[in-house]
């Protein structure tokens, strides 16, 4: 990620109906979207293949500008680990025009916010203006788009700056290195199971050329999803992103081919003991599929089981182990079905203390054998969806909710219908198909322990 400024704000000048119906005419495939359901959002398809979706949203007079490319550290080259996040750095580096750091400058100088974030299906870069801003952020990114400049002036640098990032968030972080072995297990052959930071080992042999050759390779407008969301006009941006975007040309890019999971048959189990340890962990990972994966008919029940099993003080997990039991200190799940490939579901608690570990995790296996065993009931689905539903309400007042929901989505694979109707398709989930889905996905064979640990005394 790379750091930002703060931010104020203005009002965006409005667009002429005739000049909108002339310029829609000059772009190849204008999408009418369906009616709204969660943001009610305008889409577009420039000529080059640039995707454009805006969410307007006059409650205060700011606009987010996010440039999402459908690419991320699952289609590195093998021995590349890093390469996608190396890049986000760099693409803070000049251009043709711009000297390195000159657009984070002119972005902190119009009071702006920016940075930017790589994942494993998708690399993201935003500013947040004020929305008379608007035009000279979408001048610059697209500059950038086509036009980066690099050498190794700038490129081992910046280099150092990662290793050191690696170093600083991982290395010397007990918890984040639990969590990269036991990403590394979870999966058998999928790039996933390597860190979107890299192996410091393959972080050093980053370069210039495969920074080069792996922005050639992917970036590129047909390859992007530009998602604008705030005090804007549809039309006027629109106008902004055929002017800027629009003269980038389409390129060739290659599709997305990644190694297969292969069955799994064996339960793992990883421990970590460190000095740095001050409070305990236990973490238990399954398999779990995304939208676009095989047993994507299990997601929104599978994110219906989330909320019922960890989400919040409600949730059977906290009832059990914090309030009844009196076991756990914390404890909760987490399932996101977006993903290109496969996705997990992950459980955690940590203990009270002198709770023994091996207690808190007979708990938590217990209340998982229990609901594989009983399922669940008509009540605990109902309060669940409520609750979900409710949540895509509340995203609609926050500005920067709705372009991160929408460009996850599109990068990975979805499409805006399936974010507008998301709110339909929970409730529409059902008793039988979360017990299915917990059923499906659960599995010893499928999973990953992980006991975080003080060292032990002598």
């Amino acid at each position: 990620m790379h750091p930002s400024p703060s931010a104020p704000a203005h009002r965006v000048a409005r667009l002429a109906g005739a000049a909108v119906i002339a310029l829609v005419c000059l772009l190849a495939g204008l999408s009418v979207p369906g009616q709204a359901r969660v943001f009610d959002p305008k889409t577009y398809t420039l000529a080059n293949g640039l995707q454009v979706v805006v969410i307007e949203n006059h409650r205060a007079p700011i606009v987010t500008h996010m440039i999402w490319y459908k690419v991320g550290a699952a289609d590195e080259s093998a021995g590349e680990s890093g390469n996608a996040h190396f890049l986000e750095h760099l693409m803070f580096k000049g251009t043709k025009t711009l000297k390195p750091g000159e657009f984070s400058q002119i972005i902190a100088q119009n009071g702006g916010q920016e940075n930017a974030f790589t994942s494993y299906d998708y690399t993201a870069y935003y500013q947040t203006v004020a929305s008379d801003r608007l035009e000279i952020v979408m001048r610059y990114e697209a500059d950038r788009m086509a036009n980066l400049v690099l050498t190794d002036a700038v490129v081992l640098p910046e280099r150092d700056v990662i290793l050191e990032e690696r170093r600083s968030r991982v290395d010397n972080e007990p918890g984040s290195l639990l969590r990269e072995t036991m990403q590394s297990v979870l999966y058998l052959n999928h790039p996933y199971r390597l860190p979107v930071i890299g192996w410091e080992h393959e972080i050093r042999s980053l370069s210039t050329e495969t920074a080069l050759a792996f922005y050639r390779r992917w970036y590129a407008p047909n390859n992007a999803v530009l998602v604008v969301a705030g005090d804007v006009d549809a039309s006027e941006v629109l106008r902004l992103a055929a002017m800027y975007y629009g003269k980038v040309p389409a390129k060739a890019v290659p599709e997305r081919r990644r190694p297969t999971e292969p069955p799994q048959h064996a339960a793992r189990r990883v421990i970590l003991h460190s000095a740095r340890v001050r409070q305990p962990s236990l973490s238990i990972t399954y398999v779990a599929p995304g939208h676009n994966s095989p047993g994507g008919k299990h997601a929104y029940a599978l994110q219906v089981l989330d909320q019922i099993l960890g989400g919040g003080s409600t949730s059977r997990l906290y009832r059990a182990l914090v309030v009844e039991q009196g076991l756990a200190a914390g404890t909760g799940s987490s399932y996101d079905p977006t993903a290109v490939d496969l996705s997990s579901f992950d459980f955690y608690a940590s203990p009270r203390p002198d709770v023994d570990m091996a207690k808190l995790e007979e708990a938590l296996r217990a209340e998982l054998g229990r609901v594989m065993r009983d399922g669940v009931t008509e009540d605990e689905v109902a309060l669940a969806k409520r609750q979900l539903q409710a949540q895509a309400v509340f995203a609609r007042d926050s500005l920067n909710t709705a372009p991160n929901i929408f460009g996850r989505a599109l990068a990975s694979g979805r499409t805006v219908e399936d974010v507008e109707t998301w709110p339909e398709r929970i409730g529409a989930v059902t008793v039988e198909q979360v017990d299915a889905a917990a059923r499906a996905t659960l599995r010893d064979e499928q999973s990953v322990t992980g006991l975080l640990l003080p060292e032990p005394t002598t």
